[in-house]
């Protein structure tokens, strides 16, 4: 953080974790996360990725409610007024990349949207759920951090949850813009934290509730 946004005030407030999680895990879908497509396989979304599934693991069995996505569309003429080519192509319904991973989803347990925006919680059933549970804390991880994650974490924002970005469960294309967003998030929206952060606080929440 610079001086001068730390001189105003910036990040100067702690969000904190509250009394019910709940987890989004955003675009983990075949197109990101499988080497083969135009925009799959950055190294920073795959750590993101398997610490995803890591995090996914554990908050599964303590009754955490999950939230996952991909985003896809029945032709371009659907479709906001995407810059990037490959998004056009392969965003598809019918495409093999739309589907969202299957190793971070278990359709058994998760609820699965597919959204038309940048973020989950844009025109889908994802607020009602969390209501519905009682969630009042976010935990948000996928990609890409400079923009589905933003969109998403300021969403959450606004939704009045409290809102916990783990650094190392979001990831994006370039370092460059996954550090500025997560800068830039953490001075305004949320707390930017890890997954040992969000694990502990898991555990603690499990002793609560047990």
């Amino acid at each position: 953080m610079s001086d001068d946004y730390q001189r105003r005030s910036y990040g100067s407030v702690e969000v904190g974790f509250g009394a019910k999680p709940g987890i989004v895990v955003v675009d983990f879908m075949l197109a990101f996360t499988d080497a083969r497509y135009p925009l799959g396989g950055a190294p920073l979304v795959m750590r993101a990725f398997e610490n995803t599934r890591r995090l996914l693991e554990v908050a599964r069995p303590l009754g955490v409610p999950v939230a996952t996505c991909n985003t896809a569309y029945m032709n371009e003429r659907e479709m906001p007024y995407w810059k990037i080519s490959a998004v056009r192509e392969t965003f598809r319904h019918d495409h093999d990349s739309a589907p969202i991973d299957p190793r971070v989803y278990d359709p058994s347990y998760d609820l699965a949207v597919c959204k038309k925006g940048p973020s989950i919680f844009f025109d889908t059933g994802v607020a009602d759920y969390f209501a519905k549970e009682r969630v009042d804390t976010v935990i948000v991880t996928g990609c890409n951090t400079s923009g589905c994650i933003r969109a998403t974490a300021i969403d959450s924002f606004s939704h009045r949850y409290r809102t916990i970005v783990p650094e190392d469960c979001v990831g994006d294309i370039e370092e460059g813009p996954h550090r500025d967003n997560l800068r830039d998030i953490g001075r305004r929206y949320a707390d930017v934290t890890d997954l040992t952060a969000v694990l502990a606080y898991l555990e603690e929440w499990r002793g609560r509730n047990g």
